[in-house]
């Protein structure tokens, strides 16, 4: 195992000072790796030190113009600090650096979705969902962009896969519920809000639906 491997085995394992001391070790070792001032990135940010972060990914893609990572990674911070339109730059700069992974696809339809480009974001999302079958936030994400897109149907079957994959996910509970609603299906809306709030007691959107619909019935 090369110490780069090394340092991301510590991340994984949370030991946050082990690895940015290995990191910096490869740094001094090798100047010219750009992989390891992204590793160090990668700890900064994780320990919330998010302008340092960012000079570590700029310095990697300074030695390395295609050091797609860096460009993800980079895209991570500014998503984080609400700063939108750079995050989608950094997202769609990795993807043409040849980063084709479910995280960097979700990442830039999320971001769409924030810039109230919903109909961009669904392509990306659906991406990110084909690339990762298993990933259930993605999956109540894609849905719930479907659902803002008026594409109910669609947007149904991804709830549901969302819960199949993670059975205590109130939000998509809830959301399946506002959809059977909007299909005027007010008894199997009913079934979806009593269980968002079986998992979640305090999720105020499905108790304040769930008493919208008792109180038309």
């Amino acid at each position: 195992m090369d110490k780069n491997q090394l340092g991301v085995q510590y991340m994984q394992e949370g030991k946050w000072e082990e690895a940015a001391k290995i990191f910096n070790e490869v740094i001094l070792e090798n100047p010219q790796d750009p992989i390891a001032y992204i590793n160090f990135g990668n700890v900064l940010s994780a320990v919330g030190d998010d302008d340092k972060a960012l000079k570590f990914y700029e310095k990697a893609i300074e030695l390395d113009e295609n050091a797609a990572a860096g460009y993800y990674s980079a895209g991570n911070i500014y998503f984080t600090n609400e700063q939108f339109e750079q995050a989608k730059k950094m997202f769609e700069t990795a993807m043409k650096k040849g980063l084709e992974n479910s995280d960097n696809y979700f990442m830039l339809g999320l971001t769409l979705v924030q810039l109230n480009q919903g109909k961009f974001a669904l392509p990306y999302l659906q991406r990110s969902v084909e690339l990762d079958e298993e990933d259930a936030e993605a999956r109540f994400q894609y849905g719930l962009c479907l659902a803002q897109e008026e594409l109910i149907e669609e947007a149904i079957v991804q709830f549901e896969k969302c819960i199949e994959l993670d059975k205590d996910h109130s939000d998509a509970f809830y959301n399946l519920g506002v959809s059977y609603a909007f299909k005027e299906n007010a008894g199997k809306a009913l079934t979806m809000f009593n269980k968002a709030l079986e998992i979640q007691p305090d999720h105020l959107l499905a108790g304040h639906a769930k008493k919208l619909i008792e109180s038309q019935q």
